[in-house]
């Protein structure tokens, strides 16, 4: 598969419906600790979610003493926010007992409780500028519709992508692949009508021949 076409022609959907993707750089401690929020909640609930927290609780130290039930209460939009509290307060102790910095390894990142491949690789990726590839099930499902990979699981993915992809696209892959996920590429009834790579898409074909 043209790789370059693929990211081209995802690049121009996406900003045809959204116009060009931007994402900035931001604070690490923001980035970890939004991404746990993230899980089973949608963007724009995290979104808010994570503001709110910040605003009470702002760095490590506020998180790691803050009262349990003050945390759930903000974190409550958010899907299973009890657990989510408990896990945010164990990462803050942990940062401080890292000297209250967030690793920039995927190692490192990797050692924090409760801590995932997935929200390592988006801090490296949207706290670092470092080059990884934060596999959530928008990345999943259009790797695998594409045929860029056949996987299972979202680690086995992780790792065929790092195969197949060159370094120069991993940066942009997660917040590439999400629009093109939200806009596009949807999890129930793809707009295969309007998409540039239907004539390339694994599922897009494989469908066609089923349905002819």
């Amino acid at each position: 598969m043209d790789v370059d076409r693929v990211f081209r022609d995802i690049r121009r959907m996406v900003e045809e419906r959204r116009g060009p993707l931007r994402w900035r750089r931001r604070d690490p401690f923001f980035v970890l600790i939004s991404t746990i929020i993230s899980q089973r909640t949608r963007d724009e609930t995290t979104r808010a979610v994570s503001e709110r927290l910040f605003s009470r609780f702002g760095d490590p130290e506020a998180l790691a003493s803050a009262p349990l039930e003050e945390l759930e209460e903000l974190l409550k939009p958010a899907g299973f926010y009890r657990q989510k509290a408990r896990r945010i307060r164990e990462v803050a102790k942990a940062i401080l007992d890292n000297g209250g910095r967030v690793p920039d390894t995927l190692d490192g990142l990797l050692k924090l409780p409760s801590v995932g491949r997935k929200t390592a690789n988006c801090v490296l990726v949207f706290a670092y500028g470092k080059p990884a590839i934060p596999v959530d099930t928008h990345v999943h499902r259009i790797s695998n519709r594409l045929g860029l990979v056949d996987t299972k699981t979202p680690e086995e993915t992780e790792r065929e992508l790092e195969k197949v992809l060159d370094k120069k696209y991993w940066l942009e892959l997660n917040p590439l692949f999400v629009s093109f996920g939200q806009t596009v590429c949807l999890p129930r009834n793809p707009r295969c009508g309007v998409c540039r790579l239907r004539d390339v898409c694994k599922y897009h074909i494989n469908r066609a021949g089923v349905e002819s």
